[in-house]
């Protein structure tokens, strides 16, 4: 639907669209299971990749080419998450610039490369370079990858589907788990191959995405915010056919068009401005969510199975086992979880996830220092809190995506997650590694009491800024720039 107007050349063509409204009212088909199949499958090979950097830790540090301390083990993961940073600023700019399609097909190409190179690392700097060039390719995938998927699913099951796909990087930490059971099994690989080969593997699996993303179109809302909307029509159509006959007559429209202006994109000075004025609150709650969960989850993902090896003399090679449960609590919490952030609401569910996730945390830490846990036990205790942690660190993505107009959705989600990560996450695993590599389970407490308060301080901002964003079109919880003449 279009409808040009101007004002004497001062204003912008404006154009009338119902892509939003037609792409809410979709039934669930098997178009958005195949988005959610080629978009969402880089957080499961993602998770196998870096639940194998953790469980393959004492493995690697003890590699004859590298001889890796626990501090440079800390150091490796921070290189990684480095990258992950500036992969998600420049690859987020370039999302909001040309296209999420062109982005995740980039951004993947990126990821797998770097991971097959990780396998070939000869001393600890190819290692910490390689895996600075594998967290960049993440870092943008995030960018892409949310920005996209927010964008295609209806609005009424957007928050369960985000969340649950961010979600599955934790199926893939309990593959990785399964998998480093096998390969630091001397009877079956030498370790120093067996590591080396799991991430060759890993990273090749990722071609498989390259050919299932062929089949995901350009987001028509994309499309339409960044002036083209007759292509973002034909893409509709297209979907509409689809599901017409597979589930018949389609549901009547919820909401009305939306007048747009015509324009290519918007300036990092008008970002700055959106962030910063405009929606100020949003920008101090994103940044508060994202860096609080970054630094519990880095710190001590990446560094657990040096406690389990140093304090609990658990063997390199049976680390996977107490991964495994690990990761499968950090699965079951968004897939069990995740239908109540749309029914239950957003603000509710997340204080409340990171509230018991921070509280549990100071428990567990104090009971760590006192002796009272063993690897079983201390194992346990993770699986608990992260159940809740691993939905609250997924709508922390869910709620960047949400928070700021579509034409700066990909670069919203691309520097806070920046921030986030390189406020929270790059100090964890280096600050951890060298308590560890201490040996003192009191400093260590304290690092564990540090996150803790993350956690609850983050669980306290949700709930004096948070707002509701469920069921509510993309469009009517922030609206586009393009709605607006210039």
């Amino acid at each position: 639907m279009r409808d040009a107007a101007g004002n004497g050349g001062r204003e912008a063509p404006s154009f009338l669209t119902d892509v939003p409204a037609r792409l809410d009212r979709l039934p669930w088909d098997r178009f958005h299971t195949l988005v959610c199949i080629a978009l969402g499958v880089t957080w499961i090979l993602d998770g196998l990749e870096v639940t194998l950097v953790g469980s393959l830790a004492p493995a690697i540090a003890a590699s004859p080419s590298l001889q890796l301390t626990e501090t440079q083990v800390g150091l490796t993961a921070s290189a990684y998450l480095v990258g992950a940073v500036l992969g998600a600023l420049g690859f987020g700019w370039l999302t909001d610039r040309l296209g999420r399609k062109k982005l995740f097909t980039l951004t993947v190409l990126v990821y797998l490369l770097a991971t097959i190179a990780t396998g070939f690392s000869w001393d600890v700097w190819s290692l910490a370079f390689f895996r600075f060039l594998t967290g960049a390719g993440i870092g943008g995938e995030y960018a892409a990858v949310n920005s996209a998927i927010q964008e295609l699913i209806p609005a009424r099951r957007r928050g369960q589907t985000d969340i649950v796909i961010n979600g599955t990087f934790w199926a893939g930490g309990a593959m990785g788990a399964v998998i480093s059971l096998v390969v630091l099994n001397p009877a079956v690989v030498d370790p120093e191959i067996g590591w080396r080969a799991a991430f060759i593997v890993g990273g090749a699996l990722s071609f498989v995405i390259l050919l299932l993303r062929r089949w995901i179109p350009e987001s028509p809302r994309w499309l339409m915010t960044h002036g083209r909307p007759e292509e973002a029509e034909r893409i509709v159509a297209g979907i509409e056919r689809g599901v017409q006959a597979r589930h018949g007559t389609l549901p009547p429209l919820q909401h009305g068009p939306i007048r747009l202006h015509r324009r290519d994109h918007i300036t990092i000075a008008e970002v700055v401005g959106l962030m910063f004025r405009r929606h100020r609150d949003r920008s101090i709650l994103a940044l508060t969510l994202m860096a609080c969960q970054a630094f519990c989850y880095n710190a001590i993902f990446f560094t657990y199975a040096l406690v389990l090896t140093r304090f609990y003399d658990v063997p390199a090679a049976h680390v996977g086992w107490y991964i495994l449960p690990f990761a499968l609590g950090n699965l079951a919490g968004p897939l069990l979880l995740g239908r109540l952030f749309d029914t239950v609401g957003r603000r509710v569910m997340i204080t409340l996830t990171y509230a018991l996730a921070g509280i549990l945390m100071a428990i567990t830490g104090y009971g760590f220092a006192q002796g009272w846990l063993d690897a079983t036990t201390q194992t346990a205790a993770w699986t608990v809190i992260f159940f809740f942690a691993s939905a609250a660190a997924s709508a922390a993505y869910l709620t960047v995506g949400e928070s700021f107009p579509l034409e700066m959705r990909a670069m919203g989600i691309a520097v806070f997650y920046a921030f986030g990560t390189g406020i929270g996450g790059v100090v964890g695993p280096a600050l951890f590694g060298w308590l560890i590599e201490g040996g003192e389970r009191v400093d260590i407490m304290w690092g564990y009491l540090f996150g803790a308060a993350l956690m609850l301080a983050a669980a306290a901002t949700e709930w004096v800024l948070g707002f509701a964003a469920e069921g509510r079109p993309l469009e009517e919880v922030a609206e586009p720039v393009s709605a607006r003449p210039r």
